[in-house]
């Protein structure tokens, strides 16, 4: 992560790159090398946090203090003096690099962590089997502290220096950056940093509320450029436009980038193949990694399985022989809560109370004819771990009835972890009766009615209670059948698999009885030998032991529970002590506890144990707890040939054991490994490097009676070399003989036939695999590395999860982890695994000690073992899930984070360090002209990508209908005069609607009232503002008929109207700004406005936002005086300007283009012709009218054409969200206009509620829009009102950018809209490739509606300006009458004006025509429908504004594609924007769940964009709902959220910096 180094030949050195940085950065650095000076400045704002212990400090107060700390809690599980040494000289390591990484930002309120109690569930179980789940190291030695100091300071430093999770809220900015800070981040981000001033707080005002602002018109950040940047932006935003750099947000990212500079890995060759599909780097395997270099292995024979004679034929044969001749010996003693023996059971009682159960089991259960069990049967054993007296009856109960006991652990909830997988088991058994005690059935939880409540996945169980006074006495002649032991099941044991399913392994009577011979030979047990149990007793070694070779022996077995262990660790030595033992069977944490209890007990002896049955002894940390136990016990008569590790499956059983030694033989020796061979699969002695050495013990020699081998864990079960690592198989009669009712698993896993490297079988013995990795040493020793369920393959090499969990710990995690409880897994992400390290965090533990832990875990684990981490999440304590033992549930863990319902408080993701095999990033290939890719597409057969509407001359020539009614309104060129005209000749005609929220008519305007209105108008504007032709005019109005009124007003009195969306009343300082800017940049000399908002224009609090002096004139047009106009102004040519259109880009950009009256008569025209509108249509426009073609439909369309338009202002509907459709459906409207917001506040708010719409009336639905079409939210809304009569093929969309307002428009004739899929990856190359639907990485696109009469477009590539075939993605250029002159700009700078609006192709037959650039990406497709014309009918689709556009990787990538997915990865997440700055891709969500969700989208974010769109997410922003900015469009601003979020207005709930 931070500042790991691989140094690779024909990569910068460590040295040499601190020396260039050093040189570059001296002018700048006066301060303290290596360091941010950004950061110096903070940490000196910032009171330092209290520094570690002085390194002086002696070695006995400092684990004093840390033992203090500790609080007798059990922390030395995982004690491995080896591996912390190892972590901590590794960290030393790193001590001299000082980078700071950066801290998330967390919002106060998120995590708030009271103490335990307060916080957590009651802690059923502290600790755990081998996952982990105690505490460790309550003491480190002194030294080790020194050695830390160092390396901790420049962690320390760089966390005081960008921490903030002290902040309440993340909006602390650093001033303006004075001196060096602000250079500093120059030279780093190579990024010219422009002083603009911050751009108005569009967020703040709302943040605090869930609810989305209303719809708003952000102003551009910075100077207005009055003009559009169009394609120039190709640098894409490297500058921080209008933020000081060194806000604390951008000081994070530059350390983010810092970390990210690091020399790592060589360049890659930069090529790149342009028509190739990219494929995923495949990492090449290193020259240089160990190869195996031994001869094939042959298998190691144990010793013969002897023939005793008192052995039984079967194990039930045992049981009655000691129940008859030998009753009143002890069989089996349980403890009580204390520790104190409370009941045992003898041999006599057992059989006696076994026989009645199996009498009760075959012929009390049911009638005589219908027995509910027959032998063969399977029954659950669901018995808590306190009682194994009543478990032991039931369990040779079963055996003596020929019944099957499966053992389950007693269920505590409904939906325990791994629950639902275990009533799985339970099914496939076919179990329909589970055995249990009075006590248990009790405690189970309950329904209401006092039923056992149903568990998840489980079948419907009849429960039986096996205490003694609810069984029948079996009469005198009434005997078990027990037949000499053969290969019928005698009980399944369940395994859980590494995915979380619950297998069953069956074990037959002969595999059980010839296990129980193999373990009394190996553990030389002799009759009535008392032994101490510590272990499950209804699995693995505890019930082979204590349950089962128990009785073959006519042992005693002292069953200490688990319950016991936690309230006194110490009782199982008491219990040896006491009894004096000859056997105990531990695992690693028993020896752990019973060290941190030692001090309690001096008195206790030992010396009777001649076994101490390690059972996990194969696990990394056994060798040094063995050691530890010893080193403290030898004193109390401990000997140490009496430790005997060994290895155990449930597939396999016992699979070696090291047998107890003869006094005084020297021990056995040690394996110490080099982590790097291992990660090959390759035993090397560690030689070079101490740090990453695994020292592992041996597990003894193979069981009596069996044979094992080593095969290759992955593919053919091929035999290892002798020098390699692989998966232990065994054969032997003692072993699993199948996973029940899994045929296809069984004959993998039970029945396998070792081949040699030519693949031929080794032999005719079938093997069984055991699911351990290890490899057979000298001298027959057996070496266990590993499980196959803890393996992580991560490119090609494999790790271990138990030695990084091992790992982990060894860095001073008690101050962080709670009880040690960590989990590692992987998850796989791109073609590759990833892992993922989890642990639960002390509630007591801050910020600071968790993100210091959290960074030197990582760093330890690239240092040890050279794999990155890609997650590191910490939980709150006791918030896992758990194994029954108290266990971490891994594979539940593991798919609580894919699914994100971890509910991290802490993560670090680091993508950047893992992910090694992204596709090379492409090359522009250069020197290929324009020319040469139109030979090539020539010579391809590509047509060239034009298109074209229908001709104006044509269409008017044919149609004689069309003539005589057009005659009189042709002879007008103005809008004006068609106004007067039918103010004569149709006075009465109404020609425009208003309706308010109820949906009745609130204001209604005919041709005359239209034209004496607007002659009034004319003349306030003449005698009140003296206002000359030409002058420019605001008018602010709300959506409705005054508009249109006032609009036709200016145009009579000769001024140029400029419409513009009235200030928000609620959000002032929000939305004023924009009102302002437009007031400026159009040079209005007047306002025209309503009373209510003259009043807000001077209002005190709009005083707060703008400077209120500066208005020019404003009018307001409520009292008008009937006056009228002297003479109506008619404009000299038709070029004149008739309107300027103003409009916020969503990039930020404030454009005003010039509307002339030709351009107004001509688009008025083209919307005529293709819609087909005349005197008695009527259409409903749900809109803005303040700019674009909303402007256009609102204003001038009826004018023109005489249609009546019924107007419904889209905010209405936030009150009424029927008022749009029912007046469609009232009014029997065929064409209806509406915007993506109008339909989306539909499609979400209706449902299925139509009351009484009919839509059937319905012929054209159209969407309005400057974007993409939003397929998926116009399938929806079709969809959803199918039932209510609306036609699949009455929705379309429009598409008009600044340059020209309308270029598509679906229309009534034509075919219908068309939609395709096109390859995403070949999308990001500039390439158009059709796919067929559900194709992978395909996206669906749709047709923009029909081109307009009098239309052309043409693809362009915009680099080149040449003409593209219709294969590629080009810039889409328009050529019309109704294109707008030219941006209105305050400089008039012409030369901006020439490239977007009046240029000509490079080459090409169309070189000759002026064409105007839209600035959007699309393409033009032949399809086989039938044009008007007669032609093939070419459709135009439209990708996205070129100005949104991210170029990654040398890739064009569209914001709304990652969005897409983005948005589908949580339910939690509302809304989603993406941006990228200085390289970096930084998404931004909207989280609608609880805050504690937040970090749980942090994985999944970034894991759905590097899947899909093969990106790293640079950071992950967290907000609450309505802080992305969205426009009255409904079109996202992410350049405004990029500002804001760089200036720190967001207040994030987290933002997490990917490393």
């Amino acid at each position: 992560v931070v500042d790991f180094l691989f140094l690779v030949s024909g990569d910068i050195t460590q040295k040499g790159y601190e020396k260039k940085r050093a040189k570059l950065l001296a002018p700048y650095v006066p301060q303290t090398q290596g360091v941010d000076p950004a950061l110096q400045k903070e940490s000196r704002t910032q009171t330092p946090a209290p520094a570690a212990a002085p390194a002086s400090a002696s070695s006995s107060s400092s684990s004093k203090f840390h033992r203090a700390r500790s609080g007798g809690a059990r922390d030395e599980r995982y004690r491995s003096d080896i591996h912390t040494e190892a972590v901590q000289a590794a960290l030393a390591k790193h001590k001299e690099q000082k980078m700071a990484l950066p801290m998330p930002t967390k919002r106060r309120s998120t995590f708030v962590q009271s103490p335990a109690d307060a916080c957590t569930p009651p802690d059923t179980s502290s600790a755990s089997e081998d996952e982990g789940s105690l505490r460790r190291q309550a003491a480190l030695s002194a030294a080790l502290h020194q050695s830390l100091q160092n390396a901790e300071s420049w962690i320390n430093r760089s966390i005081q220096g960008s921490s903030t999770s002290s902040s309440a809220s993340s909006t602390l900015s650093h001033g303006e950056g004075k001196g060096t800070s602000g250079s500093l981040a120059d030279v780093f981000a190579n990024t010219r940093i422009e002083n603009f001033s911050v751009p108005p707080d569009v967020t703040a005002t709302t943040s605090s509320s869930s609810a989305r602002p209303a719809a708003i018109d952000l102003p551009p950040s910075g100077i207005v450029k009055g003009m559009h940047k169009g394609s120039n932006r190709s640098s894409l935003m490297d500058t921080a436009d209008g933020v000081p750099v060194s806000s604390r947000v951008s000081t994070k990212i530059q350390q983010l980038l810092n970390t990210l500079k690091r020399p790592k890995r060589p360049p890659l060759k930069e090529f790149f193949v342009d028509d190739f599909e990219e494929i995923v780097e495949v990492p090449q395997p290193d020259p240089n990694q160990p190869k195996p270099e031994g001869r094939q292995m042959t298998p190691v024979k144990g010793e013969p399985l002897g023939v005793v004679c008192n052995w039984p034929p079967a194990l039930e044969a045992a049981l009655q022989r000691w129940g008859t001749t030998q009753a009143k010996c002890p069989c089996l003693t349980a403890l009580d809560v204390t520790g104190k023996p409370v009941y045992t059971l003898t041999y006599g009682k057992l059989w006696s109370r076994s026989l009645k159960l199996a009498y009760t089991l075959l012929n009390k259960l049911g009638t005589k004819n219908e027995p509910v069990l027959k032998p063969g049967d399977r029954v659950a054993l669901v018995y808590p771990n306190n009682d194994p007296v009543m478990f032991m009856v039931a369990f040779y109960g079963c055996l003596l009835a020929e019944v099957i006991p499966v053992p389950i652990e007693v269920p505590l909830t409904r939906k325990d972890a791994g629950g639902q997988q275990i009533g799985f088991l339970l099914g496939s058994c076919g179990i329909a009766l589970a055995l249990t005690t009075e006590v248990c059935l009790k405690g189970l939880p309950k329904t209401q009615n006092g039923e056992i409540v149903q568990f998840k996945g489980w079948p419907r169980l009849k429960w039986v209670v096996t205490d003694s006074k609810y069984l029948s006495k079996s009469p005198k002649d009434w005997q078990p059948n027990i037949s000499a032991a053969g290969t019928e099941p005698a009980y399944i044991e369940y395994k859980t698999s590494k995915e979380g399913s619950v297998m069953g392994v069956t074990v037959s009577r002969i595999a059980m009885l010839s296990h129980c011979q193999a373990l009394s030979q190996a553990c030389n047990y002799s009759e009535g030998e008392t032994i101490v149990n510590v272990l499950d007793f209804k699995k693995d070694a505890g019930l082979w032991h204590g349950i089962l070779t128990n009785v073959m022996n006519k042992l005693h077995t002292i069953s200490v529970p688990y319950s016991v262990m936690k309230t006194c660790p110490l009782s199982w030595v008491q219990r040896v002590h006491t009894h004096k033992a000859k056997v105990a069977l531990v695992k690693c944490r028993d020896l752990h506890w019973a060290m941190m209890a030692h001090r309690d007990q001096r008195d206790v002896s030992l010396s009777s144990l001649r076994m101490l049955i390690v059972t996990d002894g194969a696990n990394p940390w056994s060798v040094s707890s063995c050691d530890a136990f010893l080193s403290l016990f030898q004193s109390h008569g401990l000997k140490p040939e009496a430790i005997c590790p060994c290895a155990t499956s449930p597939e396999a059983m016992t699979i070696a054991i090291r047998r107890p030694g003869v006094p005084g033989a020297p021990l056995p020796g040690r394996a110490i490994l080099s982590m790097n061979g291992l990660s090959f699969g390759v035993i090397r002695v560690n030689t070079e490097d101490k740090n990453s050495a695994l020292t592992v013990q041996d597990v003894g020699h193979v069981m009596p009676g069996g044979m094992m081998c080593i095969v290759k864990p992955d593919g053919p079960p091929q035999l290892c070399k002798t020098d390699e690592i692989g998966e232990i198989c065994v054969s032997s009669r003692a072993g699993g003989m199948m996973y029940f009712g899994l045929a296809g698993l069984t004959k993998n896993t039970f029945e396998v036939i070792p081949v040699n490297s030519a693949g031929s079988p080794v032999g005719d013995v079938p093997f069984v695999r055991s699911g351990l990795l290890g490899f057979v040493g000298p001298g027959s020793l057996v070496f266990v590395v590993g499980k196959m369920d803890g393996l992580l393959t991560v490119s090609g090499r494999r790790h271990n999860a138990d030695d990084i969990v091992a790992t982990g710990l060894a860095v001073e995690s008690i101050k962080t982890v709670y009880r040690g409880r960590i989990a590692v897994f992987s998850v796989s992400v791109f073609y590759d695994e990833r892992i993922v390290v989890v642990a639960e965090q002390r509630p007591d533990a801050s910020e600071e000690d968790s993100f210091q832990w959290m960074s030197r875990v990582l760093q330890a684990i690239d240092s040890i073992h050279q794999v990155g981490v890609y997650c590191l999440a910490l939980v709150p304590a006791n918030t896992l899930p758990k194994t029954p033992l108290g266990g971490i549930h891994i594979s539940q863990t593991k798919q609580h984070f894919l699914e994100g319902s971890l509910h991290p408080c802490n993560i670090l993701m680091c993508p950047h360090t893992c992910v090694t095999n992204l596709p090379k990033p492409r090359q522009k290939q250069p020197g290929v002209g324009p020319a040469s890719v139109m030979v090539g597409n020539l010579v391809a057969g590509k047509r060239i990508a034009q298109a074209s509407g229908r001709d104006l001359g044509q269409l008017e020539d044919n149609d004689l209908h069309w003539c005589l009614i057009t005659t009189s309104l042709f002879q007008h060129q103005f809008l004006t005069e068609v106004l007067q005209w039918r103010a004569q000749a149709t006075p009465d005609h109404p020609l425009f609607l208003l309706l308010n929220a109820k949906g009745t008519t609130v204001c209604t305007a005919t041709c005359l009232q239209l034209h004496k209105k607007a002659e009034r108008i004319a003349s306030v504007l003449c005698d009140k503002g003296h206002l000359n032709a030409g002058d420019n005019v605001v008018l602010l109005y709300p959506p409705g008929i005054e508009l249109i009124t006032a609009f036709y007003g200016c145009l009579y009195a000769g001024c140029i109207p400029v419409t513009v969306r009235p200030p928000h009343a609620q959000s002032l300082t929000a939305t004023l700004p924009t009102v302002r800017m437009i007031v400026e940049v159009s040079k209005a000399a007047c306002i025209l406005t309503t009373q209510t908002l003259m009043r807000l224009l001077k209002s005190r609090e709009a005083a707060a936002a703008v400077d209120v002096k500066t208005w020019p004139t404003i009018i307001d047009t409520d009292d008008l005086p009937r006056k009228r106009l002297s003479q109506i102004y008619k404009p000299p040519t038709s070029e004149m300007l008739a309107y300027l259109d103003f409009s916020v880009s969503t990039t930020g950009m404030l454009t005003g283009v010039k509307m002339s009256h030709a351009a107004v008569s001509g688009l008025c025209r083209a919307i005529k012709l293709q819609c087909e509108l005349y005197s008695s249509r009527q259409i409903a426009i749900c809109l803005d009218p303040y700019c674009g073609l909303g402007f256009v439909l609102w204003c001038l369309c009826s004018v023109y054409s005489g249609h009546q338009s019924i107007l419904i202002p889209p905010m209405e509907l936030e009150s009424n969200l029927f008022l749009w459709l029912s007046t469609v459906s009232q009014y029997k409207i065929r064409d209806t206009f509406c915007s993506y917001s109008v339909m989306e506040l539909c499609t979400k708010g209706l449902g299925n509620q139509s009351r009484g719409i009919n839509l059937s009336c319905v012929r054209t639905c159209v969407v309005v829009a400057e974007e993409r079409p939003r397929v998926s939210l116009t399938h929806s809304f079709s969809k959803l009102f199918k039932d209510i009569g609306l036609s699949s093929r009455a929705v379309s969309t429009t598409f008009g950018s600044r340059v020209n307002v309308a270029i598509c428009l679906q229309g009534t004739s034509g075919p219908d809209p068309t939609t395709v899929y096109v390859d995403l990856k070949s999308l990001r190359h500039d390439r158009v490739r059709l796919v067929e639907r559900g194709a992978p990485q395909s996206l669906l696109l749709s047709e923009s509606g029909k081109i307009l009469p009098g239309v052309k477009v043409v693809i362009v590539n915009p680099e080149t300006k040449g003409p593209l075939g219709d294969s590629h993605l080009g810039e889409i250029w328009v050529n019309s009458p109704h294109t707008a002159s030219g941006y209105y700009t305050i400089y008039d700078n012409e030369t901006l004006q020439a490239d977007h609006f009046n240029t000509r192709l490079s080459f090409g037959d169309a070189a000759q025509t002026l064409w105007a650039r839209t600035g959007y990406l699309g393409f033009v497709r032949r399809t086989e429908l039938t044009a008007a014309s007669g032609e093939r009918h070419d459709a135009l689709y439209v990708v996205g504004a070129l100005d949104e556009t991210l170029e990654l990787r040398g890739l064009r990538y569209h914001p709304i594609d990652i969005e897409t997915s983005v948005s589908r990865t949580h339910r939690s997440i509302a809304e989603c924007a993406v941006f990228t700055w200085t390289n970096l891709l930084v998404v931004v969500v909207e989280l609608c769940g609880c805050e504690q969700e937040a970090l749980d989208l942090v994985p999944l974010v970034t894991n759905v964009v590097l899947e899909e769109h093969y990106l790293i997410v640079g950071v992950v922003v967290v907000v609450d709902p309505g802080v992305i900015p969205i426009n009255s469009r409904g079109e996202k601003q992410r350049m405004h959220l990029r500002d804001s979020f760089l200036a720190d207005q967001l207040d994030p709930i987290y933002v997490a910096y990917n490393m």
